[in-house]
This record gives C-alpha cells, sequence and structure tokens, in this order.
C-alpha cells in the first residue's frame, strides 16, 4: 500500500445473517478483511442504500449464502483511506463510492472497452468469490470499510452529499446505463430522462397509488396498466424504448409492452425477480413490431462518471429515507422495503456511531 497499512484494520465491522432463516435479522459482527492488491482502494464508510438485490440475495432467491457471515450493501459512499501502489485516480481523503461489482480481469475486451461490469471474471461487491483475493468472499456495504479495485470506485463531487450519490450507485446507474446507451426513453424512474437527457417520459405502474409522485419526479404521462383497460391502443406506437425497472414480474404483461414500441425499438429489462422467474412472450409479438427484448447490467465506470456530473450539474437528487445504521434500524428497514413500504430508497447513515471508527 501506498500509505501505513496500520490505516487498514485487519478486521472489519458489519451487520451479517448467518443463514436465510434469519434473513432480516442481521447481527453486528467484526470479520477478517480480504487481501489488499496492488489496484486496491479502501474506503471508511459513511453511508449506504438499500437495494432490492440486498433482500433478494439475504432471502436466498437469487442463489445459496457463499459464507455464514454474508454482508450486504452495494450503494456504497466514504472517505479513501488507504490505496494500492498501482492506483492512480485516487489518494487518501477522496469521496469516493462503490456499486455492486469490485472487481474484474482488467485485460479482457469488455474491461478495454467500457464494459467491465460484464467481464466473465467481474466479482459482486458481496457474496461473491474473489479469485485475487484466495477465495474470499466478498462483504458488502453494512459495514465499517469497504475494499475494491478502482476500475469500480467513483469520484463523488463535492457538491453530492453522500446521502444522495449512495442509491446512483446501483438504481441511479442501472437505470441510467441503458438510457444513455439508446440516447431516447419512456421509464419508469423519470429523474435522469426528464432532466438530463430531455426525454419525454411516460411512467407505467400497475396502479395509480405512484402517480402523483412519479409526476413530481418528471413523468410527463402516468399509465395504471391494471385499471387502464385501453393503454395499449392509446399508446400504440409511441415507444423508442422501454426500460423495466421492477424487480418481479407479477402482472407484467410482456406482449402488451413490447405492442407499444415503434418498429425496431427495444424493451430492456433491469429489474431482476427471482431466479425461477421467467417472462412469457410470443415469437409473433417480436415479428409485428421488429422489436427486441434485452437486458442491462450495471454500468461502466464511464457512464458512471457521466451520470455523477449530470446529477451534479442538475442537481439531482434520489428520494430518500435517511435510517442511522443500527441492528435495529436494519432489520426495521429491511422488513419495510420487503413489504414494500419505502418512498424510495433508505439509506443508512451514521456508520461513526455504529462502528465506533
Amino acid at each position: 500500500m501506498t500509505v501505513d497499512a496500520s490505516s487498514v484494520p485487519d478486521k472489519f465491522q458489519g451487520f451479517a445473517s448467518d443463514k436465510r432463516e434469519n434473513w432480516e435479522h442481521p447481527k453486528l459482527i467484526s470479520y477478517d478483511r480480504k487481501q489488499l492488491n496492488d489496484h486496491d482502494v479502501v474506503l471508511k464508510n459513511e453511508t449506504c442504500g438499500l437495494c432490492y438485490s440486498d433482500i433478494h440475495t439475504l432471502r436466498s432467491t437469487w442463489g445459496p449464502y457463499g459464507t455464514n457471515e454474508l454482508v450486504v450493501g452495494h450503494e456504497i459512499c466514504g472517505t479513501v483511506i488507504a490505496v494500492g501502489p498501482k492506483v492512480t485516480e485516487f489518494k487518501v481523503g477522496d469521496r469516493a463510492g462503490i456499486g455492486a461489482a469490485s472487481s474484474s480481469c482488467r485485460h479482457c475486451s469488455r474491461c478495454t472497452h467500457d464494459n467491465e461490469q460484464y467481464c466473465k471474471e467481474q466479482v459482486s461487491t458481496y457474496n461473491s468469490v474473489d479469485p485475487k483475493a484466495a477465495g474470499y468472499v466478498t462483504k458488502g456495504g453494512y459495514s465499517s470499510h469497504s475494499i475494491a479495485d478502482e476500475l469500480f470506485v467513483f469520484k463523488v463531487p463535492d457538491d453530492l452529499p453522500f446521502e444522495y450519490a449512495s442509491p446512483l450507485f446501483c438504481a441511479g446507474i442501472t437505470t441510467f446505463s441503458p438510457l444513455y446507451r439508446n440516447l431516447v426513453g419512456s421509464i419508469k424512474t423519470p429523474l435522469f430522462a426528464s432532466k438530463a437527457l430531455n426525454a419525454k417520459v411516460v411512467a407505467f405502474s400497475r396502479s395509480s397509488s405512484k402517480k402523483e409522485e412519479a409526476l413530481e419526479l418528471g413523468a410527463a404521462e402516468f399509465v395504471a396498466t391494471n385499471e387502464d383497460k385501453n393503454w395499449t391502443s392509446r399508446y400504440e406506437d409511441q415507444f423508442d424504448l422501454i426500460l423495466n425497472c421492477a424487480s418481479g414480474i407479477d402482472g407484467l404483461n410482456l406482449s402488451d409492452y413490447l405492442s407499444v414500441l415503434k418498429v425496431d425499438k427495444k424493451f430492456v429489462s433491469v429489474g431482476l425477480p427471482p431466479i425461477d422467474d421467467e417472462f412469457n412472450v410470443s415469437p409473433f409479438t417480436f415479428l409485428k413490431q421488429g422489436a427486441s427484448f434485452g437486458s442491462s447490467l450495471l454500468g461502466s465506470k464511464a457512464e458512471v462518471n457521466i451520470m455523477l456530473e449530470l446529477a451534479a450539474k442538475h442537481n439531482i437528487r434520489p428520494w430518500i429515507e435517511k435510517v442511522p445504521i443500527s441492528e435495529e434500524n436494519v432489520a426495521k428497514a429491511l422488513k419495510r422495503c420487503f413489504e414494500g413500504d419505502v418512498r424510495y430508497r433508505f439509506v443508512f447513515t451514521e456508520f461513526d456511531k455504529a462502528f465506533g471508527n
């Protein structure tokens, strides 16, 4: 490391679940950190958003626990306390963030062409075996510190508070990347599209319960698909891009959404349901529209940097509820999020009080 190694504790603290039956009751533990590599950046964590991915992982709906000390969280902001000898972008004291990936091979065509998030050797920020750290199972941001390769660490602008930056490192970039790559769109989460990309936004939901909030966030129009039985005919041939952000597919009729695309346009899904859920669609639906169905995974470092610059420039702030991190509050937030009782992101704060660092 380029600084005194004593600045990096040998053990970190975090809120961990030991098995899925205890998914909503993580306990405060101390654990051995992973080894530090040449390109690694170490953060002292200050905020972390609660993503529904955390709940899928804790409940094992995407796969089994890789460890009995599962610490989740991948919307991390903090201050750099150490950097490896080959790190060029960061120095001690920098404001930085980490998203849902923490490492990759660095040399494949994907890594060298701004698609490092798709690297075949990509390591997730938590519950993922890190081959560069002797098979260590990674730990997430409900913790005192985090470590990631600098390729997956991002500078946070000085005028973007950590609590608003945190959700951008998963929820934000996951929606921004397909918008940026496709340039135009009609999406469910409208802040970036309406404020920064000048797109007309139509928000879709099954009911009208989120209508006023969607309009306040920047949507020009709102469609409650379970209440408006004629929405497909009214919006026929209207959309250049439909971005699906739902974390489940229950009640989502893919054929209906494909039917309102313009010719040769895309439906891109970024929300991930339980691993056994599947879309059902007829090939004839694609044929009639010349439509494409795709997905998008996170975003590249280049895209994250553009997103952060736009967020700072246009004063884009996610709607959040700040939650001082503790065993009790993590449990409450996980339960409320699972029940849909959040508008629209929990962000854990006050890490210094929880971890005493």
